[in-house]
């Protein structure tokens, strides 16, 4: 390879490791002929050579939409480096989630990126000391792993200001359980249930939480609860846009309309809530840009980094046609 790009063996090395040092000519000569020559190195001879070239990516909740986004984040700073990711899908249950980033490590992956991991964390905390981690989605900071966080309290905020801005007083929120995670380490819906509450009462409004799962089919349920009660209320944050979809289906029927009679809010400002029939009100935190500083701290550690670094994106609303006034009658 190095004779047919024109470079020398330790030119084609650095680009092959994204060693520091190569100027982007060298980079055009080598990575043309790797197309040329089709060339793939083995996996099998990386590791060898200590590193497989491999990073781990712990997905809790493959079913939410905001889950691809994330990924997307992660291969595109990836793309220009010799690093694949391999996924591995796990569930809420601490032990099932063990289990499943130790099959990463087995695997001898070079670093790990978890997306709110429910683990314990002297476990997360063990397992960071071995292999570089990155934890998304989980607050509070570790010793030994970078965190990349959405500052949910704000965001919750921002939905809370919405809201009263345009009269609403009376606003449930909905969300999963908190779980076994205490202050300072939670996740992400936690925070939102904190921030929520929190602007609530600094408004003198009483907080209404409803805890169901982030799902559609968990906002529906939690909306048919809500909707149905004698005083019902007028505005519904759900914590998630997967979730708010089941609030606007439960509102079509029992025949209210959006957002005439009930307003929605959801979070994460998926592409499903951003369609024209939908036009869903929703915070964005980010998706690509929390997955490709997750990937770009993970590189900076398997360098060599040991420091650990907090990141805390800013959310923004988004404002669409699911929000609207309302009016005490």
């Amino acid at each position: 390879m190095a004779h047919r790009a024109g470079v020398s063996k330790s030119a084609v090395s650095k680009v092959l490791n994204n060693a520091y040092g190569v100027s982007p000519e060298m980079l055009e000569k080598v990575n043309r002929a790797i197309e040329d020559l089709d060339y793939r190195p083995k996996a099998g001879a990386r590791a060898m050579r200590g590193r497989t070239y491999t990073v781990g990516v712990l997905l809790v909740d493959i079913g939410s939409p905001f889950a691809p986004v994330i990924i997307e984040g992660i291969q595109e700073e990836l793309e220009q480096t010799p690093f694949e990711v391999i996924l591995a899908a796990s569930t809420n249950e601490d032990q099932r989630q063990r289990r499943s980033v130790e099959t990463l490590v087995d695997r001898q992956v070079d670093g790990l990126i978890m997306v709110a991991p429910a683990v314990g964390q002297d476990w997360l905390e063990k397992i960071a000391a071995q292999v570089p981690t990155v934890v998304i989605a989980r607050h509070g900071g570790g010793r030994n792993y970078d965190s990349v966080v959405d500052d949910d309290i704000v965001g919750a905020g921002l939905v809370i200001d919405h809201l009263t801005a345009l009269g609403h007083r009376s606003i449930c929120h909905i969300a999963p359980p908190s779980g076994a995670l205490k202050r300072p380490q939670v996740l992400a819906h936690a925070a939102r249930t904190e921030g929520y509450v929190a602007a609530m009462r600094d408004r003198g409004l009483e907080p209404d939480v409803l805890y169901t799962s982030f799902t559609e089919d968990g906002g529906y349920q939690g909306a048919q609860t809500a909707l149905r009660r004698a005083e019902r209320p007028t505005a519904i944050f759900a914590g998630a846009d997967a979730a708010a979809l089941g609030v606007l289906r439960a509102a079509h029927e029992l025949g209210l309309r959006v957002p005439e009679d009930l307003s929605v809010v959801g979070y994460d400002n998926t592409s499903v809530g951003a369609l024209p029939q939908i036009g869903l009100t929703s915070v964005d935190q980010s998706g690509r840009m929390t997955g490709a500083t997750s990937a770009r701290l993970l590189h900076e550690r398997i360098s060599g980094r040991t420091s650990p670094v907090l990141f805390s994106i800013t959310p923004t609303l988004v404002l669409r046609s699911t929000s609207g006034t309302h009016s005490e009658s």
